[in-house]
């Protein structure tokens, strides 16, 4: 078997002139969480509706477990757990009347599946509340026991914590990792909140526009992402030229205000004050910042937020 529960190559999905997806080489290996990051609108859901045969790729294949998605379809996705937006529960029934309904067209015989699913997920069996009346944490909890139901291998979850309160988002943070780490799960999972993807993937890769920029684990990203040091003078633009010409530094940048910001590990901040001051600029202040996957973000996507 292979190592890599999703790989695709050259995956593409254009709709008439628009790319939604673009040539991508994504890589999932087994046992992780995999955190896929991107602006609303940068393909994700594309990607996830690709990898689960919702829709079909221009060009580009998707393999799963090792073996080619196209033609395996229903030897395949059944071992697949998703969200891809909301699931279609009827509102007027509870949530374990709507995994019931599930597991029957599932093929899921007795009740151990819907209870086991629901008490993992930290929601009551023949609870008598109805969906129309659960709060957006419980509405998504039962959305995650339904994807969870069939006990798969792979989970692939776009935006599992979108529009959660910080509560929800630890419930659900702390409930994604439990799946991975104790049930052995392989998770896929989307999202637009950097800081929580931070928290949870082992790897991640950034999508903009359609392209995968970096696909690297995190341990790898927080080794390059390094430190940042700022300094706040009187005079940055000068600052800048004496510190290239005296002491070789090639990654400065200048900001508003007269600040300049320093990347370079082997930088000697004592000599660069020493320095300035000498030369007459004035050093009101020195920070060092640990750069954050929102810095490395913006830096990769030339300065775009994430919001």
């Amino acid at each position: 078997m292979s190592d890599y529960m999703i790989k695709t190559q050259a995956l593409t999905k254009r709709y008439g002139e628009q790319v939604s997806v673009s040539g991508l080489c994504l890589h999932v290996k087994q046992g992780r969480i995999y955190g896929l990051l991107g602006r609303n609108g940068a393909g994700k859901t594309t990607t996830m509706k690709l990898l689960l045969g919702l829709a079909k790729p221009t060009s580009g294949t998707v393999s799963l477990f090792g073996c080619p998605l196209q033609g395996n379809e229903k030897r395949l996705l059944p071992r697949i757990g998703s969200l891809i937006e909301s699931p279609g529960f009827y509102p007027n029934l509870t949530g374990t009347e709507n995994l019931a309904i599930f597991a029957r067209l599932r093929g899921l015989k007795g009740v151990k599946p819907v209870k086991e699913a629901l008490e993992l997920v930290g929601l009551p069996y023949r609870d008598k509340k109805r969906f129309s009346q659960y709060s957006l944490g419980m509405k998504q909890r039962l959305a995650i026991a339904l994807a969870v139901m069939h006990d798969p291998e792979l989970l692939i979850l776009d935006e599992p914590i979108n529009g959660l309160d910080p509560i929800g988002i630890a419930e659900m943070r702390s409930f994604i990792q439990t799946l991975c780490q104790e049930r052995g799960k392989t998770i896929l999972l989307s999202s637009h909140i950097l800081s929580e993807i931070a928290l949870l993937a082992d790897d991640i890769g950034i999508l903009h526009h359609g392209v995968l920029l970096e696909e690297e684990t995190m341990a790898d990203l927080e080794a390059k992402n390094g430190r940042c040091l700022r300094l706040s003078l009187s005079d940055g633009k000068a600052a800048a030229a004496l510190l290239r010409n005296r002491l070789g530094v090639e990654t400065l940048t200048l900001e508003d205000g007269g600040a300049l910001s320093v990347r370079e590990p082997e930088f000697d901040t004592g000599e660069a004050v020493r320095l300035l001051v000498e030369a007459g600029i004035s050093v009101r202040d020195v920070h060092l910042y640990e750069d954050s996957l929102e810095d490395y973000f913006r830096r990769i996507t030339g300065g775009e937020g994430i919001a």
